[in-house]
């Protein structure tokens, strides 16, 4: 059985490596892209707040956008918690056309309009999602993620060490020959992060599979996924002047805490205005609530508030988040971080070991096999499976 292991573990490692070496690197920038993204372009996210100024009627901003830019539709603005955030518009012509307008809401210049799809993130987005394939590519990454989740638990197997060699296999031997370290660095630090990485992987199928998303509904509301959409709502006839104003405003006094607001306006005639606002103070990330308006006027038709969703909703709020590792904010990031990065380095350190088991000569005709002095710690019933990764 163990042979069979080995065996599996071997060649689904060497089928799936590439793809698991760079959708790990990518997730371990999209880790802290919140944080990295300002901090790469500073100019397009910060403006200067002056003292007591109040910024400039939403409503003229997304004129002065809609106007500089008419061959594009507005899709969203978001409006941050900080004062010295800028607003930041998008909109789109088609769904592989978009543009990130950014402007200082206090004198209502536009800063810096960049197209969507050449942002850094957005790029390193499509490698991780779609190896910038498409929908062969979402394929892929799929089929390869779920090869991910039998490569960890594999590869527990062949690390599992027996109780006398327990201690050893615990711990990275720094001083050894560079393959013995290199056999250290993928089976030991695999083990230490192998529930992290399963984890991260099984809420990565979320977006791959539409029924694993649909399983998450069934096991906690007892009914498949139904897609959130804006109620029907006709526009108002006479339309506010400064209805995105009322809307904000609005937004602002039904949840009453600190967190950015996205404003998106309907795709279609006879659909709401969506309002959301992310709970930045709760204990846990991706605590959103909903409103709806009337196109035009900024009449509040519908609120969905996070507690009054449904468990399934809950629970599924809860898989980007574990995903990504914010799910309780730093802490959890940089876990999720050392783990992306020791991820990607399995597939590299596991060639190494593959290589270097192709290059040993082959056992005499006796039959008899001396383990090499530079790897002692290695059982001899071990010696034809591949080492593991955690």
């Amino acid at each position: 059985m163990k042979k069979i292991i080995g065996w599996l573990h071997l060649w689904l490692g060497i089928s799936s490596g590439l793809v698991v070496l760079i959708v790990a690197l990518t997730g371990s920038l999209l880790v802290f892209e919140d944080e990295l993204d300002p901090l790469f372009h500073p100019s397009f996210f910060y403006v200067t707040a002056p003292a007591g100024a109040l910024p400039l009627s939403a409503d003229a901003l997304a004129q002065t956008v809609q106007q500089q830019y008419p061959e594009y539709k507005l899709y969203d603005f978001v409006i941050e918690q900080e004062a010295s955030r800028s607003m930041i518009f998008t909109l789109r012509k088609t769904k592989t056309d978009g543009l990130n307008v950014a402007v200082n809401q206090y004198t209502g210049t536009i800063i810096e309009a960049v197209k969507e799809q050449r942002r850094f993130f957005y790029v390193v987005l499509q490698l991780h999602r779609y190896l910038c394939m498409g929908t062969v590519g979402k394929v892929i990454t799929g089929i390869s993620c779920s090869i991910f989740l039998i490569l960890v638990l594999t590869g527990l197997v062949l690390w599992w060490p027996k109780r006398n060699t327990r201690r050893q296999r615990m711990k990275v031997k720094w001083d050894a020959s560079w393959k013995r370290l290199n056999w250290d660095l993928h089976a030991v630090l695999g083990f230490y992060v192998h529930i992290v990485i399963f984890t991260i992987a099984l809420m990565g199928l979320t977006w791959s599979y539409e029924w694993v998303n649909n399983l998450i509904f069934l096991t906690f509301d007892g009914k498949p996924y139904k897609k959130m959409v804006a109620p029907k709502v006709m526009p108002a006839k006479v339309k506010n002047t400064a209805y995105l104003d009322q809307v904000l405003a609005s937004t602002d006094s039904l949840f009453a805490y600190h967190g950015p607001i996205r404003i998106r306006f309907a795709e279609k005639k006879n659909e709401a205005v969506t309002a959301t606002r992310q709970n930045t103070d709760a204990a846990i990330s991706n605590i959103t609530s909903f409103a709806y308006f009337e196109p035009g006027s900024g009449k509040l038709v519908k609120v969905r508030p996070y507690e009054t969703e449904s468990r399934g909703m809950k629970a599924r709020r809860l898989v980007y988040p574990i995903h990504t590792g914010s799910l309780l904010g730093w802490p959890t990031k940089i876990i999720a971080l050392i783990a992306a990065l020791v991820a990607a380095s399995l597939p590299v350190t596991g060639l190494c070991i593959w290589l270097n088991r192709k290059k040993k000569k082959k056992p005499s005709k006796a039959g008899k096999y001396k383990l090499p002095d530079d790897v002692p710690l290695l059982r001899k019933d071990s010696v034809s499976s591949p080492a593991g990764i955690s």
